[in-house]
């Protein structure tokens, strides 16, 4: 199947995060952007939805460059979901884990995200 349009998850590297810590992040990252796109670009939203809800994982180096990724995403007209962990776990309260960039077409996330190295 062709895919038209997907999300991405950009994860923070340096956190060395567990399997079932990175996954759960990655979650609430997916969650809030299909939220808030099925909400402000309900059209976007049902093509994404339809095709199967494609998700790719990717990596960041750190913080720096999590934040340089947000910007050029939202610059790009983006939706996005920074995830801030509660700190019940693993991470101490307010550490930022990850971003989820879309869902959007291809074309346009990989314009922010095409350079990064799957996690």
């Amino acid at each position: 199947m062709e895919f038209s349009s997907k999300m991405v998850v950009a994860v923070r590297k340096d956190l060395r995060l567990s399997p079932g810590k990175m996954a759960a992040q990655v979650a609430h990252a997916a969650v809030n952007c299909a939220l808030a796109c099925k909400r402000k670009r309900s059209a976007q939203f049902q093509e994404w939805y339809s095709e199967g809800q494609k998700k790719v994982v990717v990596k960041v180096m750190d913080l720096p460059e999590l934040f340089q990724l947000k910007q050029a995403a939202e610059d790009a007209g983006l939706i996005t979901s920074l995830i801030v962990d509660a700190g019940l776990t693993e991470l101490p309260p307010g550490t930022t884990t990850c971003l989820g960039i879309g869902p959007a077409s291809n074309e346009d996330v990989d314009r922010v995200t095409g350079h990064l190295g799957l996690m």
